[in-house]
């Protein structure tokens, strides 16, 4: 069994670094150490892990499917000795984590200040951008970002929140324009809607097959913040398409009301992501776990 873990370390380093040299200075190995080791798997192995040229290297097919497989072990590995150890070490340094603007503002930032009131010798650094920010070059050990994602390897992801949407106005305008039925009714009404750099999100409707109807309903009102559109649809301006967990205050107070209720709602992950590391910091471990249980839409996950 031993014999099967020796060497995949080097092999995933290998893939992610992009090449043996970047391989050996990330693991603090000569060049010649991470060949041997890669040439040892793939003869214990009987396969080739790697296209190799003088200018670039490249995984096989059967390197694609022993690097997925090797991963995943790693991760257990590293997971079962993080668990190990949070029973002996208490969270504490320094965590620094970026969230989006608005998201980070109404739903990280109350869990991680509680997590953190629950760990005195733990230090937050909290920043909120809409940017895609470099985790290494910025220096930080977590980020939270909404929808797809589109990182390349070297990072490790985890969903911790669903985002519905759902479509909702102000009592004001139901009651002069009436209430929309189905989705092709939103062409026959004004909306708020989001867009940014001439560019004007869809409303998105799931049907039973899983496929998107989306829906772009008139508007002259476009701004690129959520909270205003949502302020704008509760003054009677129109239609907005928002997250359930910012419409809630809105909606207990009455200023704005749920429509097409009965119509499947789009809903959008939020992943946690962090950089693959040998052993995953025991604060930064426990502040997934956090976000994951206390975020929207948590308890669906």
């Amino acid at each position: 069994m031993a014999e099967l873990l020796t060497g995949i370390e080097v092999f995933v380093a290998a893939v992610e670094s992009g090449s043996f040299s970047a391989a050996a200075e990330r693991l603090h190995l000569s060049r010649s150490a991470v060949a041997k080791a890669i040439a040892r798997i793939e003869a214990r192995l009987d396969v080739r892990l790697f296209h190799r040229t003088t200018r670039s290297q490249s995984l096989t097919e059967d390197g694609q499917i022993y690097y997925e497989r090797c991963v995943r072990a790693l991760d257990e590995l590293r997971a079962g000795q993080a668990m190990l150890d949070s029973g002996r070490q208490e969270v504490s340094g320094r965590l620094r984590v970026t969230a989006p603007v608005l998201f980070g503002r109404r739903c990280v930032a109350p869990v991680l200040a509680r997590f953190a009131a629950q760990h005195p010798k733990l230090e937050l650094d909290l920043s909120f951008s809409d940017r895609l920010v470099d985790l290494v070059e910025d220096g930080f050990d977590l980020a939270l970002r909404n929808g797809p994602l589109y990182d390349g390897v070297g990072l490790i992801t985890r969903t911790v929140s669903l985002q519905r949407m759902t479509v909702c106005a102000a009592p004001a305008y139901l009651a002069e324009h009436g209430r929309p039925q189905t989705p092709d009714d939103l062409l026959f009404h004004r909306a708020v809607t989001y867009g940014r750099a001439g560019r004007i999100d869809r409303w998105e409707f799931p049907d039973s097959a899983g496929a998107a109807m989306t829906i772009t309903p008139p508007s002259r009102l476009r701004f690129d913040d959520l909270e205003a559109i949502a302020d704008a649809a509760a003054a009677g301006h129109g239609l907005a398409w928002l997250p359930c967990w910012l419409i809630r205050d809105y909606a207990e107070a009455g200023t704005l009301i749920p429509v097409l209720e009965d119509v499947p709602r789009r809903v959008f992950k939020t992943h946690a992501l962090w950089v693959r590391t040998p052993h995953l910091p025991l604060r930064v471990r426990m502040a997934i776990d956090a976000l994951a249980a206390e975020l929207p839409g948590s308890a669906e996950l």
